[in-house]
């Protein structure tokens, strides 16, 4: 979706859901209206969001705007990665072929597996006694 230079993409991970907003502009990364070192406090989700941005030479020349809801710090970040490259392949088609070579066009399709009944877990089950 375009708008006066404002591309809008989805991205998800997870259980992480988030709608990305890009804008030329600076550089400044807002999620859920407060500025990205606040929202993760980690290094490395932070590095792992912007990384499209630095295989499209694109780092500190659009603002992004997001919204996260669902899942934990980590399938957040990852699911703004995932927005941020969307909205870029929409905004620039050529920039596809990089991103899909770096693997992020495509939703992370791993999420946790259910729980089974009569059964400790997805996997783990109780202790057989033959006795």
């Amino acid at each position: 979706m375009e708008q006066e230079n404002i591309y809008y993409a989805t991205g998800r991970r997870k259980t992480a859901i988030a709608r990305t907003w890009l804008k030329p502009g600076k550089g400044d990364i807002i999620i859920n209206a407060r500025p990205v070192a606040e929202y993760f406090p980690i290094e490395t989700t932070r590095d792992e969001m912007i990384q499209p941005f630095k295989i499209t030479n694109t780092l500190g020349s659009y603002d992004v705007k997001a919204t996260v809801i669902g899942g934990g710090i980590s399938g957040q970040a990852g699911a703004v990665r995932h927005g941020i490259t969307r909205a870029l392949v929409a905004l620039n088609p050529d920039f596809r072929l990089a991103l899909k070579k770096a693997g992020f066009i495509k939703r992370d399709p791993r999420v946790k597996e259910r729980k089974k009944y009569g059964q400790k877990g997805a996997r783990a089950r109780f202790q057989f006694s033959k006795r």
